[in-house]
């Protein structure tokens, strides 16, 4: 297993999670393909995407099924802006590459929230540190492992 699903694994154990990482035979970069890959909706898949809210990063876990509102989630932040950064400027604050960014397992924590319709879903499926790695969790799991909140991330 690579080194970031392994530390992304070890966290997940420490902090009394019962799924277990997964590798895929096949990346699944984008909410689509790793709906394909479990077989399961898109909309149970925690895409985690990195944003700057006011230039301080913050990682939103949200769900396949849509696309984070900038302007409405950066509201919800209590920021007045809300941007992308580089995909340089995602792994240096991650240690993991995008479309393989997990919820947990950064070298320092990142301020979290969990899009809300992920509640939905009996099961989430989240990505482990690489492209190939996934595990389950659940949307109470999520915000608990996370130290998240649950926001709204569409109008």
């Amino acid at each position: 297993m690579h080194r970031n699903a392994t530390a992304v694994a070890e966290h997940l154990r420490a902090a009394g999670c019962a799924g277990e990482v997964r590798e895929l035979p096949v990346p699944a970069r984008t909410a689509a393909e790793a709906a394909a890959a479990l077989g399961c909706p898109v909309g149970a898949i925690a895409n985690s995407l990195v944003f700057l809210a006011d230039g301080e990063p913050v990682l939103v876990l949200t769900s396949g099924a849509h696309r984070v509102d900038p302007v409405h989630t950066a509201a919800r932040l209590g920021a007045a802006e809300l941007t992308r950064p580089g995909a340089a400027e995602v792994r240096a604050v991650t240690g993991q590459p995008i479309g393989g960014v997990a919820p947990v397992g950064h070298p320092v924590p990142l301020r979290t929230v969990v899009d809300s319709a992920l509640a939905g879903h009996d099961v989430v499926w989240a990505a482990a540190g690489t492209p190939n790695a996934v595990f389950p969790t659940t949307f109470e799991e999520l915000l608990r492992v996370c130290g998240a909140e649950p926001v709204t991330v569409v109008p």
